[in-house]
């Protein structure tokens, strides 16, 4: 199924489809956003560098508190 007739399938959807459609995206967005976020920083992950840096700083206690 295409974008096109995905889009047009909703236009047909009574309220309560929507809201069961729009909920059901919403889910699907979070996992992959979740799986991203476990990717990158894993410990191989584009971001694991940062973590690891943020990590030393507050072991060591160089932090400070947020004004």
């Amino acid at each position: 199924m295409s974008i096109t007739e995905l889009k047009q399938a909703v236009i047909g959807l009574t309220t309560s489809e929507l809201a069961e459609i729009s909920a059901f995206i919403a889910e699907q967005e979070a996992n992959r956003w979740d799986k991203q976020i476990d990717t990158d920083f894993s410990p191989n992950g584009r971001l694991r560098s940062v973590l690891d840096e943020v990590l030393e700083d507050a072991r060591t206690g160089n932090t400070r508190d947020l004004p």
